[in-house]
């Protein structure tokens, strides 16, 4: 019998996600399974990306909306469906109440770009209301609640839920029954933990040599802490950059799920990402949004144990708003040690500044980013000053230069406190 703090996971079976592939037929793409050259090349292993960027809602989302809203009775699709979400999963649900000619209601927090609310009607067209409401998605979700309980509608919960983890399992089925050869190793993205349990569920009853490692961003490893506490753990605090795999707190069963049936998870760094999605545009001409190059950007963390291995990367989607370019440059080069900022203290006197750029910086050195406003009543003057470098070795140059000439300085690319104001 189950405590009261567990849950039943044997109710996510291989069969109930085979009758979720049947039902999905008519509505997602069944996406490619394709091998990569290029990595396969650079980590001695055969790289295959199961490309759920290319589904119809550019993410694997709509596997699960759809599944979920039509096991509904008659009478619950009449009275509507409600549900919460910044992005992806609101899609999902706009073209399956399309699709199925139903109403609902999406809520999304107010600052959500426009771009993702013009998306989100496209797909739903005249069956769906987007309501803006709160400042963050744990706003939008709470009014959601609400509304579903003084209203008698039913929520649409983005990934705890059987129905939901039963149609982003069907992803799993799709890899298996297109792979040629067994494969040794699968990494799948985590945000609530929903595709990793349904996926994860289908391996293990039908593949279980298979090594399955969850990738959740550096900045916001819920289940990784919950898994290692026993116990789900609502993280405080969270870098939500990687917005479709950042979550404070991972749901009651992908939790359950994810703790049996995953072999590891494991973290990777916000600027790894950002590097990442840079490296598939300019090299793979593949757009992806953050949180579906977390896989990609994962193999480098596990290179010595993939090779000579078949190795599948779930690249869960590419909802990418255009928007954050500079953000996502500005992260890689900072991760790649290309980009260092710096509170200079210049002396107050003619020529300090035009010193520092012939005597200080190196010949391939760039200052990218400079702030300086001048007080008369001091000897030093403090300038904020961005500086890029070729490579990350002519860092360390730079500051024995600086060091020589005895300049006051302060590095910011390691104080976190002041450093997001920056990025």
């Amino acid at each position: 019998m189950l405590q009261e703090n567990q849950t039943d996971t044997t109710q996510i079976s291989v069969e109930n996600i085979m009758l979720a592939q049947q039902k999905l037929k008519e509505v997602v793409i069944r996406t490619p399974l394709m091998e990569n050259i290029n990595f396969s090349e650079k980590y001695g292993a055969n790289i295959l990306l199961k490309r759920e960027d290319l589904q119809v809602v550019r993410s694997y989302k709509i596997r699960g909306a759809f599944n979920k809203i039509s096991s509904l009775s008659k009478e619950k699709l009449a009275k509507g469906i409600v549900c919460a979400s910044a992005g992806n999963h609101a899609q999902g649900v706009a073209l399956a109440c399309q699709k199925m000619g139903i109403d609902g209601k999406i809520f999304m927090p107010s600052p959500t770009p426009n771009q993702k609310v013009k998306q989100v009607k496209m797909f739903g067209k005249s069956n769906i209301e987007v309501i803006l409401t709160g400042d963050t998605f744990d706003d939008s979700y709470k009014e959601a609640l609400d509304y579903c309980k003084n209203n008698d509608k039913t929520f649409i919960h983005p990934f705890d839920d059987p129905k939901v983890i039963e149609g982003q399992g069907t992803v799993g089925l799709e890899i298996l029954q297109d792979s040629k050869e067994k494969i040794d190793y699968l990494l799948l993205p985590i945000g609530g933990g929903g595709l990793a349990s349904g996926v994860a569920s289908v391996f293990r009853n039908l593949s279980p040599q298979t090594k399955i490692i969850g990738v959740e961003p550096e900045g916001a490893p819920a289940m990784k802490a919950s898994i290692e506490e026993g116990e789900i753990k609502e993280l405080p605090e969270i870098d939500k950059f990687v917005d479709g795999a950042a979550v404070r707190k991972v749901g009651d069963l992908t939790f359950q799920i994810c703790k049996e049936k995953l072999d590891k998870v494991i973290t990777v760094p916000e600027g790894k990402v950002c590097s990442t999605i840079l490296k598939l545009y300019n090299e793979e001409a593949i757009v992806v949004e953050p949180a579906g190059a977390l896989t990609i950007a994962a193999l480098d963390l596990l290179k010595e144990t993939l090779k000579g291995k078949q190795v599948v990367c779930v690249v869960s989607g590419s909802n990418n708003d255009i928007t954050r370019t500079e953000e996502i440059k500005e992260r890689s080069m900072l991760y790649e040690g290309l980009k260092h900022y710096f509170i200079i203290r210049f002396a107050q006197r003619a020529g300090a500044l035009r010193e520092f750029l012939i005597e200080v910086l190196g010949a391939n050195d760039d200052i990218t980013h400079f702030e300086y406003s001048k007080k008369n009543n001091r000897e030093k003057g403090p300038a904020l000053v961005g500086i890029e470098v070729k490579k990350r070795k002519d860092f360390a140059g730079l500051i024995e230069r600086m060091e020589a000439k005895n300049i006051k300085y302060e590095y910011l690319n390691e104080r976190q406190d002041l450093f997001q104001y920056l990025i």
